[in-house]
C-alpha cells in the first residue's frame, strides 16, 4: 500500500469545487482543480516552487481561490468540458512554461490496456506524484457521479489481490477498483496524465 501526503484545507482532503464562488469553476472547474493540486504538491514536495505562488506548506481557502483564478485561463471550463487529455496537457504545460518550469507531461489514452495504465500509475505514485485522471463515460452505474470528471489518484493498494486506487475529489478520498475504473465499456474513455520527472 502506498498513499501520498495530500494537503488539507480546513480539515478537508484537498479542494472542493463546492467552495468556488465563480459559477463556471463551481460546475466545471475539475480539471483546473487537479492542475492546481498537482502544482501545489510539485511545489511542496519536488522543489518546483515557481508553480505555486503562495505557501505550499499551509493552504488557505483565500490563497487557493486566488491561485485558481491564475490557473483558470489555462484550463478554462467550457460547455464540452476539458474532455481531451491533450487540452489538459497543453494548458498545464503552458501554465508551467509561463513560470519558467519545463514540465514533461505524458498522456495515456483510455484505450490503452489497463495493465499498462496500472504500471504507469504505480510508478508515478511510487515517486510521490499524484496522477490526474479523466473519466468520461462508464457503463458501471456506481460511477455515474464520476462521469465527465477530472480527479487525482493519490495512492494504491493491492492487499485484496486487485489494484485499488485512492481518488481525491471534492475534499475527500474514495477507494476505487482500478481495472473497473479504466475499462469503461464505452467508446469515449478519458485516460490519465503523468509528470515524467
Amino acid at each position: 500500500m502506498k498513499t501520498l501526503n495530500y494537503y488539507t484545507v480546513d480539515g478537508a482532503l484537498g479542494w472542493s469545487q463546492d467552495w468556488f464562488r465563480d459559477w463556471w469553476m463551481h460546475v466545471g472547474g475539475c480539471a483546473a482543480v487537479t492542475a492546481c493540486d498537482l502544482s501545489i504538491l510539485l511545489a511542496r514536495d519536488h522543489g518546483l516552487r515557481a508553480l505555486y505562488p503562495f505557501d505550499a506548506g499551509e493552504i488557505s481557502r483565500a490563497d487557493y481561490l486566488a491561485f485558481a483564478k491564475i490557473m483558470k485561463p489555462y484550463l478554462k471550463p467550457r460547455f464540452s468540458g476539458i474532455d481531451k487529455l491533450s487540452i489538459y496537457t497543453e494548458g498545464l504545460g503552458r501554465y508551467a512554461a509561463d513560470r519558467g518550469v519545463k514540465l514533461p507531461l505524458v498522456a495515456l489514452e483510455g484505450d490503452a490496456p489497463w495493465q499498462e495504465a496500472a504500471r504507469l500509475l504505480r510508478r508515478q505514485i511510487d515517486t510521490d506524484l499524484v496522477v490526474p485522471f479523466l473519466l468520461l463515460h462508464h457503463q458501471d452505474k456506481a460511477l455515474d457521479d464520476w462521469q465527465w470528471h477530472w480527479f487525482n489518484l493519490a495512492g494504491y493498494d493491492t492487499a485484496t489481490g486487485r489494484l485499488q486506487v485512492r481518488a481525491i475529489t471534492y475534499g475527500a478520498e474514495h477507494w476505487l477498483d482500478f481495472q473497473n475504473l479504466w475499462e469503461t465499456g464505452k467508446d469515449r474513455k478519458g485516460g490519465l496524465v503523468i509528470v515524467d520527472l
